[in-house]
């Protein structure tokens, strides 16, 4: 144990220092200890973080990692109707957009050529969607760039798609798996309490279906993220039940490769918008973000190694704090951001490598590019310089955005409907 650390635990209220001390020793905290942890102010939240940060380093050191990724939203078009997104629109409305097929595999291709490693597909529900549609974007991208590594579709997304296909959530994942996808992200997780979601997201998928696609992709070996949205009307109780829930998947299955706190971003979201509840926040507090992340990285201490924090939520300072209170993964350049941004983020869409290692190094930490699955392809040193092809990019216009990408009139959605007999 650090021994700064040990002589400040012998200051801090015995309780505290009870559960510190039992994370220092790896044993596994409850989540009654974890909401403790919560309700800590002074000395003892400032060890939470210390203690967060010595356990991320025996785990995974001072390296930090991130992936060279695109994200590719294809619709915006959605058949639910949740509180806390700002990105989805009605079919009916005339932002809504839908990107064809050809057109993903362009932006796939695109950033394939920058040094992406990753695509990470993610959408609207679109209503009469054809049940092979991911299927078939898969298989396109995968024609077109063999080597890229697919990281598509939400438990919610699987679950629709099973549906449309009039399949199991196993065959369905099956399908998947065969048609190149390599990994699920955990989204769509928000938390995972029945009542809560009712009430932030009624008809959104329920707490016992996001479990089981996340299981069964996990004994089909297709690994996971998991994620936490927070901020929004949740208790420190629901975030560590919520936390615990993953860990205790993570005991049975083993597949979640992240854990990734999502901060609600709340100034376009329709539930903060229209005040649907009395005690919605305008997301977490600075001293709620940095617990947050450090609670996650002590209850899940042995169970999960990578933390990452959203950049795109927390901006980079707050980020580069973050790294220091528990994680340790600064994730993807994105190149495209529409969810977040959607939302109210002001954070940006792409970040490039070089401002991520410029930000690790920064606080004397090991900047490392990796795959989705954590194998580090690069580390880089002091002086060691890269090429990526992203950085030389001066024009981010390029990419497009969000605001400009629901006015094009050739990726308006078209509903399927409208062309029947």
């Amino acid at each position: 144990m650090n021994v700064n650390i040990d002589s400040l635990l012998k200051k801090s209220d015995s309780s505290i220092s009870e559960i510190l001390n039992k994370a220092l020793s790896d044993k596994e905290v409850s989540a009654e200890e974890g909401l403790r942890l919560y309700n800590t102010s002074g000395i003892d939240f400032h060890l939470v973080g210390l203690v967060a940060d010595e356990i991320r380093s025996r785990r995974v050191g001072d390296i930090v990692t991130y992936v060279v990724n695109r994200n590719i939203n294809f619709t915006n078009v959605c058949i639910k109707q949740c509180g806390f997104c700002a990105f989805s629109r009605d079919f009916r409305e005339e932002e809504g957009y839908f990107l064809p097929t050809e057109e993903i595999v362009r932006r796939a291709k695109e950033a394939h050529q920058l040094g992406a490693t990753e695509v990470c597909i993610q959408a609207g529900l679109p209503p009469d969607m054809d049940g092979e549609l991911y299927e078939n974007i898969c298989k396109e991208i995968k024609k077109e760039i063999p080597d890229i590594h697919i990281h598509g579709f939400s438990p919610e997304e699987v679950l629709y798609g099973a549906s449309r296909s009039k399949t199991t959530i196993r065959e369905y994942l099956k399908r998947l798996k065969e048609a190149g996808v390599n990994t699920l992200p955990g989204t769509a997780a928000e938390i995972l309490d029945q009542k809560l979601r009712d009430k932030i997201s009624p008809g959104r998928i329920s707490v016992k279906d996001w479990i089981e696609v996340i299981k069964t992709a996990h004994n089909l070996g297709i690994n996971t993220t998991s994620t936490m949205m927070f901020g929004h009307v949740e208790t420190p109780e629901d975030r560590v039940n919520h936390i615990v829930k993953i860990r205790e998947i993570q005991k049975e299955t083993k597949g979640f490769t992240e854990f990734v706190p999502l901060n609600f971003i709340h100034s376009e979201a329709p539930m903060y918008k229209h005040q649907l509840h009395e005690e919605i926040r305008e997301g977490g507090s600075g001293k709620d973000v940095l617990l947050t992340h450090a609670i996650a990285r002590i209850l899940l201490n042995n169970q999960i190694d990578n933390i990452q924090m959203s950049w795109v939520k927390e901006g980079q300072k707050m980020s580069q704090l973050l790294l220091m209170w528990g994680a340790n993964d600064f994730g993807g350049t994105l190149i495209n951001e529409s969810i977040s941004t959607s939302a109210g983020s002001n954070h940006g869409q792409l970040i490039k490598p070089k401002e991520i290692r410029r930000l690790v190094k920064e606080i004397g930490r090991v900047p490392a590019e990796r795959s989705t699955n954590y194998k580090i392809l690069k580390r880089f040193g002091d002086n060691d310089e890269s090429d990526d092809e992203l950085d030389k990019i001066s024009d981010l216009s390029k990419f497009g955005s969000y605001a400009e990408l629901i006015k094009i009139n050739k990726f308006r959605y078209k509903n399927p409907r409208n062309d029947k007999p």
